[in-house]
């Protein structure tokens, strides 16, 4: 049996390549607030963003002088979820802290 009869004489196409676009890049910035104590903000780097204790004193010295500070950058979903979790554990503890998320 010929080729042709198993596939009903039809031409195979050629390849398609499809370009995949990388997906775009947001920022997490942590914000400077007068009540949320040091200490807290050391653990939430560490504890959402896996910085360890140098990175994450760095950082919060930064928010803390600077008024803000760049925690990470990630995908939308990823960038998202992190300052959520911020979020929740900021109000679990009874801190003001917020971060917001931006075009990277």
């Amino acid at each position: 049996m010929m080729p042709e009869a198993v596939f009903g004489g039809s031409e195979v196409l050629p390849e398609r390549k499809e370009e995949l676009k990388a997906p775009e890049d947001y920022t997490v910035v942590l914000l400077n607030d007068n009540y949320t104590t040091r200490e807290f903000v050391v653990e939430v780097l560490r504890l959402v963003f896996h910085k360890n204790q140098a990175d994450a004193t760095k950082i919060m010295l930064k928010v803390h002088h600077q008024g803000r500070g760049v925690v990470g950058v990630y995908t939308w979903d990823i960038a998202q979820t992190k300052a959520n979790q911020v979020h929740a554990l900021a109000r679990e503890y009874g801190f003001p802290l917020r971060c917001i998320v931006e075009e990277a």
